[in-house]
């Protein structure tokens, strides 16, 4: 039985079978997949602990669903395409008998380093075919791969190999970025000064001189020599661990969300296949990095378990040109593109002109994830991307639901610019107001929770149970709060508001203003900084800080250089403020919390509202800042 819906009445007919019997219709959906043991009962849950277990009891490889279940039918198909950096280079393709052949030699090297079910591995590399092959040669032995985006500092990486105490990092010497070379190993020779990893393998992927230490050590194509391409899957209880995912919290330190096997698989491909439509034989392209968790759910386990070709590409929108995206989708005849609504409105920039000349026929569905897409780029990408014919599915999820949430289903919802529309079948949407109380009806504005379990949600933080309970179900009895705000329109669409906590949402990154906070604290010259996000026509939110300096034997442009460096080796460049003001103080209350509303406000540039400021410790203060603003 097919699990794809197909019109807007059987989404609805589905979706209130869903609520009215969760058990029995995610069942039915995790049937069509393969179990060693089926379970012994669908779900036991309670929010409180919090405590989510799905498809108790049962077992399964969730790279057999990947494979041996495609093998006889697909092998032949086309699982990865990758289009690398230089337009010049060669592209590469893995059919789903090669991918799988790649999985199980790599696996193997893993085992002959000594890694087995339950050991840590960090993957720190560039977007070629050989991060996703990682990533499956790990689940396929049950080691719990840490992906972690090679553009962090090694401070940053360093922080998450030693909070998930990671036994192997895999790595490449570098990698290219546009009309950059990067050296990647240097980094991670520094991140591991403070930690015990035993293994490093280090793809060769740009050549350059690379030190490698004796015994710790390997290249990867040297473990690769002589490994059989046959691996017998590791059995993996339902709940067993697939990965662990780092998310900026509103503290500094990093947290390690944790996804389990069974749950994550059936409800990755479900929302694949059910929100892009996906049909055999088209080109899939989504142009995420796996080091977020967009890239683990639709570039590599949800393409891959609905048997989808999926496009993997190494660089950016801008090079060589700022076309590059439109001339990848002629050149592989992409049928569905998802992108981030900052690279949509940096391409939107260059106007239409790179756009003629490429043939975009073959586009039939256009996705946007990360952040809320504005209305004005909508628009842009719907006229002169999908030529007014493709639908868009604009999708909202975060790295703790593991996959889709809210969006449109492409060709069956009915759209509407900057609103996500409905939640998927199974997914229990509530709004609740400051207190809790549940706003019913439509026309409603308030914060955004969900108020029963869904498969692929997180489990936990790595190490730290009680810090996943007080992140996201202590702030309203009985339900996950996504610390999202969203309004329900009189359609009963959904419309995302974006953060209500201190998360800035940076070209679809989510960072911590904590995290920033302490990196620009790290200056010998700074006293105290405040960091709050401020609308950005490109990144949809920009960084801007509020910094007290000890301005001896300074100027301010050059320790706003400084400060700047300072964010972006310790963090990384995606974290450095767009903006620093230096201010004599900051507003804070008597109590010593910093009145960040009023912050915002002057980052907005909304000087003329400041609001109540009565119960600021020195209200003067505001002015000032209001004048150094102007």
């Amino acid at each position: 039985m097919s699990d794809r819906l197909h019109t807007l009445s059987g989404y609805l007919y589905e979706y209130q079978k869903s609520i009215a019997q969760p058990e029995e219709f995610w069942a039915r959906i995790a049937d069509s997949f393969h179990w060693r043991k089926r379970w012994d009962k669908v779900l036991k849950w309670n929010f409180e602990g919090p405590d989510v277990k799905w498809f108790v009891n049962a077992k399964l490889n969730i790279t057999e669903n990947i494979f041996e279940r495609h093998l006889y039918t697909i092998g032949d198909r086309p699982a990865i395409v990758w289009e690398p950096n230089e337009p010049g280079e060669a592209t590469r393709t893995l059919t789903y008998r090669e991918l799988f052949r790649e999985v199980c030699r790599f696996a193997n090297a893993l085992k002959s380093k000594g890694i087995q079910k339950g050991d840590r591995v960090i993957i720190y590399m560039p977007m070629v075919p050989e991060a996703a092959i990682a990533m499956l040669a790990c689940a396929r032995i049950g080691a719990i791969h840490s992906v972690v985006f090679a553009g962090f500092s090694s401070s940053s990486l360093a922080d998450r190999i030693i909070d998930c105490e990671a036994k192997a990092v895999l790595t490449s010497d570098g990698n290219f970025r546009g009309n950059k070379k990067i050296g990647i190993k240097s980094v991670v020779d520094e991140a591991l000064e403070k930690s015990s990893v035993e293994t490093v393998i280090v793809y060769r992927r740009t050549g350059q001189e690379t030190e490698m230490k004796s015994g710790r050590d390997f290249w990867w194509h040297q473990v690769l020599e002589g490994q059989s391409d046959v691996c017998p899957a590791e059995e993996m209880d339902s709940e067993d661990m697939l990965f662990i995912l780092y998310t900026s919290g509103s503290t500094g330190k990093p947290k390690g969300v944790v996804h389990t096997t069974g749950g994550y698989m059936v409800y990755t491909k479900y929302s694949f296949d059910n929100v892009f439509q996906y049909s055999a034989g088209d080109v899939y392209w989504c142009t995420a990095d796996i080091g977020w968790i967009t890239g683990h759910s639709y570039i590599v386990y949800g393409p891959l378990l609905a048997g989808a070709t999926t496009l993997m590409f190494e660089g950016v929108p801008t090079y060589p040109g700022p076309g590059r995206f439109w001339e990848v989708i002629e050149k592989h005849k992409v049928n569905i593109f998802y992108t981030a609504p900052t690279a949509i409105r940096a391409l939107q920039a260059f106007g239409t002109d790179p756009i003629q000349g490429c043939d975009l026929s073959s586009l039939k569905v256009l996705g946007s994830v990360g952040e809320p897409i504005n209305e004005e780029a909508w628009h842009w990408y719907h006229t002169h991307i999908g030529k007014g014919k493709c639908p868009i599915v604009d999708t909202w999820w975060q790295t703790e639901t593991g996959g889709i949430m809210v969006s449109p289903l492409a060709g069956i919802t009915p759209t509407k610019p900057a609103y996500a529309t409905l939640p998927l079948p199974g997914i229990q949407l509530c709004i609740v107001d400051a207190e809790g109380n549940e706003l019913t009806g439509n026309s409603v504005e308030g914060n955004l929770c969900i108020k029963f379990p869904w498969p692929s949600m997180i489990r936990t933080t790595y190490g730290d149970h009680e810090r996943c309970k007080q992140t996201y179900f202590s702030t309203y009895q009985n339900m996950y709060f996504t610390g999202d705000g969203v309004k329900r329109d009189h359609d009963g669409y959904y419309r995302i508001l974006g953060r209500v906590d201190d998360v800035i949402n940076v070209s679809g990154h989510r960072m911590g203003t904590a995290e920033v906070e302490n990196a620009i604290n790290e200056h010998p010259k700074v006293i105290e900084s405040a960091v709050v996000g401020y609308p950005h026509e490109v990144k949809g939110q920009g960084i801007y800080a509020f910094v007290i300096c000890d301005m001896t034997n300074r100027t301010e442009d050059n320790l706003i250089n400084e400060i700047k460096d300072m964010v972006s080796k310790i963090i990384g460049p995606i974290a450095k403020p767009d903006k620093i003001q230096i201010v004599p103080g900051l507003p804070k209350t008597r109590s010593g919390k910093i009145m960040r509303r009023i912050l915002r406000k002057v980052a907005e540039g909304q000087l003329d509202s400041m609001g109540d400021t009565s119960t600021l410790l020195d209200p003067d203060v505001v002015e000032k800042i209001v004048e150094g603003r102007k």
